[in-house]
């Protein structure tokens, strides 16, 4: 029993270094994942992305279209 407090209480003060060991060690390792989603697209923003463009052009073409509608009604009208 003597034994084992000394021995408990070294484990508990040693947990916290190893925690901070670990974080340091694998500190280098998130920072290059970080790095590389940042760098690249998933598949899923792409798609988005192809989306909000389409999306975007549909409504240029849209509004093309009823200015052209417009100018025609005018020009039929004589107006």
């Amino acid at each position: 029993m003597k034994k084992l407090l000394p021995l408990s209480l070294v484990l508990l003060a040693t947990s916290g270094c190893i925690s901070t060991v670990k974080t340091v060690v694998t500190a280098p390792f998130k920072v290059v994942g970080q790095t590389a989603d940042w760098a690249t697209t998933s598949q899923d923003e792409a798609d988005r992305n192809r989306g909000r463009k389409d999306r975007k052009a549909d409504r240029r073409e849209a509004k093309e279209r009823r200015e052209q509608e417009k100018q025609a009604r005018r020009d039929q009208n004589g107006g």
